[in-house]
């Protein structure tokens, strides 16, 4: 019996490693991905994009896109609206 316990016991931390893991390192290469990708739009912005090109090609509102270019940091979306 002990040994069941000690497998289960060790499944369950296996697993809760796992999400801490993935909740760590998904919000970090998040924020990683999201400064790229403001990089990207600045860029195209210097080389003559216009905003509402840029809002529409990543279906973002121009609102967010002058923020995203004057170097504000747009509202975060909640988690629901994310997941949807």
């Amino acid at each position: 019996m002990r040994r069941w316990w000690d497998d289960v016991t060790a499944w369950l931390l296996l697993r809760l490693a796992v999400v801490l893991h993935r909740w760590v390192a998904g919000r970090v290469a998040r924020e990683r991905w999201r400064a790229r990708r403001d990089r990207a739009i600045r860029a195209a912005r210097r080389r003559g994009v216009p905003i509402e090109e840029l809002a529409a090609g990543l279906d973002l509102s121009p609102g967010w896109i002058r923020q995203v270019l004057a170097g504000k940091r747009p509202p975060e979306q909640p988690a629901a609206e994310e997941a949807a």
